[in-house]
């Protein structure tokens, strides 16, 4: 018997061993955490996440930040510092580091429990010692294992798709910000150059050479372009503070930041469709977010079939009891199963659950692989779209606009035309400019959504590029 004992806890000894390496295979750190959201978002970013939790960390990015702001911070710059200066993408680290610490959890088991008794019987004395742990989560282990390790690639995956959704808010405002400080400069030249318009007209109604209806036109020109240049100055200060909430910018940092004073050239060449496709079947975030949502409510129901009928708990005993009126002692070495029986309730609900998150998991993944291909599509058209209208604008409508415009100065020059005619001319240069600085910005603003796309992160595309309408030469004198 005590031969038998021993071989019990020998093998009680070397589970218990097992046991302890297996709990630590499914673990992460955040050194490991970090490792895999740079290598999803690396080629995206052009740069590197990390998480500062020391204030030597936290000095580093500072200066690192104060480093970036010496310069105008184009768009690529703008996203560094997003990087190394923004508290909402730290939170969104520190966050996305705890889901997956919670998610290792779930491959552990529940540590075993110790308890003592210390029994009085006249002139005996018992001392009773158990060590319980649960027999089920011991047998199921490895399975637990396994859904922890898709748990964690999904936190992984799920904070890859956010950081992404961030740089892309990051790209976006940068553009609007860029756009909207050049709207103004350019609201500004023309209210100067509508003031001193309508200051001619007046004197040229003084003169009699010049009507009241005209004059009137000229005088609401300059009312129009001070009212262009009031809304011009509010969206650049709306757009300038939205990009400084991005970047995480403080009250120093947000007065130094300097934006270049127009957006970058358009690219010679467009993407073109077959190399779009070549970059979307890399792996779309989206889509493995989907199908390791699915592997894990799989692995999990299948775990759950079981578990949600019953659950055993193991005990090993070591009872001693003492005889103080004859000086023996006695041990007792024993174990003790506890089944919990499925009387009152057989698990269905816990079953009917878990098939309905794989059901919805697997449709899920289905209506992501059909979307997928269509948003990138709209994301495409509207890239492709921006970028014709962009440079249309830039090759056929200014070259063109610009050579009314001397035209009309040297008719006037040689008195074919009045003055009257040549005023109205820059009316409808204002148009053409304004129409083309908001042809760059969508194609920009297409192009970060086309970059999110191509990664799994679809942006809503909204085209709205303003057509330059002419005055049509005004009325005549």
């Amino acid at each position: 018997m005590k031969r038998v004992l021993d071989v019990f806890r020998g093998r009680l000894m070397l589970s218990t061993i097992a046991l302890a390496a297996l709990s630590g295979c499914a673990s992460v750190s955040l050194e490991q955490q970090m490792a895999k959201v740079n290598d999803e978002t690396g080629p995206f970013t052009d740069g590197r996440l990390a998480l500062a939790r020391t204030d030597r960390e936290r000095t580093q990015r500072a200066q690192t930040a104060a480093d970036l702001l010496k310069a105008p911070v184009g768009q690529r710059e703008a996203v560094h510092l997003a990087l190394v200066n923004s508290p909402a993408l730290q939170a969104l680290l520190a966050r996305g580091w705890a889901e997956s610490a919670d998610a290792a959890q779930v491959g552990r088991i529940a540590n075993p429990v110790f308890s003592f008794e210390r029994m009085v019987a006249g002139s005996e004395l018992e001392l009773g010692r158990a060590l319980s742990f649960g027999l089920l989560d011991l047998l199921t282990l490895p399975s637990r294992q396994g859904i922890a390790r898709r748990q964690i690639d999904q936190s992984q995956l799920r904070l890859a798709s956010e950081v992404v959704d961030q740089i892309t808010q990051v790209r976006q405002a940068w553009v609007r910000a860029v756009t909207a400080q050049q709207t103004f400069a350019y609201a500004q030249q023309v209210l100067t150059s509508a003031e001193a318009s309508a200051d001619l007209a007046r004197r040229l109604q003084s003169v009699g050479t010049f009507n009241r209806l005209s004059r009137a036109r000229e005088q609401a020109f300059y009312a129009d372009a001070a009212t262009r240049l009031a809304t011009a100055g509010h969206q650049a200060t709306a757009s300038r503070e939205e990009l400084v909430r991005l970047l995480g910018l403080d009250e120093t940092q947000a007065q130094a930041l300097r934006l270049p004073e127009r957006l970058p050239d358009l690219p010679k060449q467009a993407l073109e469709p077959d190399a779009v496709g070549s970059l979307a079947t890399r792996g779309r975030l989206d889509i493995r977010l989907a199908q390791a949502e699915l592997q894990t409510s799989a692995q999990a129901q299948g775990l759950n079939t079981f578990t949600s009928f019953t659950d055993i708990e193991l005990t090993a005993r070591r009872n001693t009891r003492f005889d103080n009126e004859s000086g023996t002692k006695s041990t007792a070495r024993g174990f003790e199963i506890d089944v919990r029986l499925p009387v009152f309730d057989w698990g269905g609900l816990q079953r009917d659950a878990m098939n309905a998150r794989t059901l919805a998991a697997t449709n899920r993944l289905e209506a992501t692989l059909r979307v997928a291909g269509s948003s990138l599509r709209e994301s495409y058209s509207a890239y492709r779209t921006a970028y014709d209208i962009a440079r249309h604008h830039r090759d056929e409508v200014v070259p063109l606009r610009k050579v009314i415009s001397e035209e009309n100065l040297l008719r006037y020059n040689g008195m074919l035309i009045g003055v009257f005619e040549l005023l109205a001319d820059s009316r409808d240069q204002v148009s053409t400019v304004m129409a083309a600085i908001d042809a760059e910005q969508q194609f920009w603003l297409a192009d970060a959504a086309l970059q999110a796309s191509l990664i799994g992160r679809p942006t809503n595309t909204t085209l709205s590029v303003n057509a330059s309408a002419p005055s049509g030469g005004g009325a005549g004198h």
